[in-house]
């Protein structure tokens, strides 16, 4: 952690994955828990992270993130979570948090909305399909909490997942594989300004799997600034830092982040 002590005084942007979620309990996304069984059909999870298959099977699309949202509601968030809220509150406007996770861990640890981009999306809110006024509609308590793998939806909740503004049929909000990051709902242009102007980045718990995480690798990487990854294992993270001034530190985020803020903040 010793090129933490030689950057704190400049800001920091905090790119979180899966990693730190499952230390709270939620499966990652491609694991065997994200399989879903329709009558004789298993669905792999990118067979219905898709705007396609909404298209054609929109019931067995909502449901399986009904019961997505239902596992991450059980989940609460753990000391990895904590200690970003501790380190934001301690330096504000030079902290930027860009996470990767739709669980909104993150934001109920106390996270501000306005320093977290979820860059994919929160599973707590849908949106109209139409886009008709482009807002996001938080799901409300009264859809099902406990949706138990493989439950069909049903007419009385497919009656309560609809536009608020036009009465229409929504979708969860959450960036599907076959869909573009844009700036109004993933912050895209944001996160790479950020990612092209912030003078320390931390890496925390993903594979790098996605495009716009692995951007803002490599524009911190181009201009030399130091990288530190937080991971199990090395990823593509990892194979950018440049020598002397950054460092992988293999292990959990729940032992790992908040001694990585104990040292930005100087204990």
């Amino acid at each position: 952690m010793d090129l933490v002590l030689r950057g704190r005084r400049g800001s920091v942007l905090v790119l979180t994955g899966a990693g730190i979620s499952a230390e709270s309990g939620i499966p990652t996304f491609r694991g065997s828990e994200g399989y879903w069984v329709e009558g004789t059909t298993n669905f792999q999870p990118m067979e219905l992270a898709t705007h396609a298959a909404f298209r054609e099977r929109p019931d067995t699309v909502w449901a399986w993130y009904l019961h997505r949202r239902s596992v991450c509601r059980r989940a609460e968030p753990n000391v990895a979570h904590d200690a970003l809220v501790e380190l934001e509150r301690a330096i504000g406007d030079r902290m930027l948090l860009v996470t990767q996770n739709v669980d909104g861990l993150h934001l109920r640890a106390g996270s501000s909305l306005a320093r977290t981009f979820q860059i994919h999306g929160n599973i707590d809110f849908m949106r109209c399909v139409r886009e008709c006024d482009g807002a996001l509609h938080p799901i409300g308590d009264d859809v099902d909490l406990e949706w138990p793998k493989g439950r069909a939806l049903d007419a009385t909740t497919r009656a309560k997942l609809v536009c608020a503004t036009c009465g229409g049929r929504t979708r969860p909000h959450v960036l599907w594989f076959d869909e573009s990051y844009d700036e109004p709902r993933f912050r895209y242009e944001s996160t790479r300004r950020a990612a092209s102007a912030m003078d320390f980045l931390v890496v925390v718990g993903t594979t790098g799997a996605t495009s716009l995480p692995v951007q803002v690798g490599a524009l911190f990487a181009r201009r030399r600034a130091p990288i530190l990854v937080i991971n199990p294992e090395e990823n593509p993270f990892s194979q950018m830092i440049d020598p002397g001034l950054g460092a992988f530190e293999s292990g959990t985020a729940g032992a790992l982040v908040p001694a990585f803020v104990a040292a930005w903040l100087g204990r």
